[in-house]
């Protein structure tokens, strides 16, 4: 079985992961600040393991559908907390309920939004017609 590169490493500096994952150092060093990832120092360098990686794949993955910081770090705490994973589970299909939730009403609202839009430039198209 073929996997991506960064599956078959045990470390990786802070440029590799940034580099795989398309995003900045220093938005790494941000979730690193934020408690979200957690890499060794070997002098003044930031080592990471697969942990970090696997973590940060969540991260990227919880930002990508919308899900704050917050929910993120709970959810990731929970998996240390819970090797079960049930809780872990629970939450997150609380969260993913209430973020489909949210964007169901926003559609809705966008969709209201739309139609009435189209009525206004509708209307205008008309009164253009009658003038010219």
């Amino acid at each position: 079985m073929n996997r991506p590169e960064g599956e078959n490493r045990d470390l990786f500096a802070i440029a590799d992961l940034a580099r795989e994952f398309g995003i900045s150092t220093r938005a790494i060093r941000f979730y690193e600040t934020k408690g979200l990832l957690t890499p060794e120092r070997v002098g003044s360098t930031r080592v990471f393991r697969r942990r970090d990686r696997a973590r940060l794949i969540l991260i990227l993955r919880g930002k990508r559908l919308g899900f704050s910081l917050r929910d993120i770090s709970d959810y990731l705490s929970l998996y240390e907390a819970d090797r079960t994973q049930h809780a872990q589970v629970k939450l997150l299909i609380d969260k993913v309920d209430q973020r489909m939730d949210l964007l169901e009403q926003q559609l809705a609202d966008l969709q209201t939004t739309i139609g009435e839009l189209r009525e206004i430039k509708k209307l205008a198209n008309e009164r253009l017609a009658q003038a010219g």
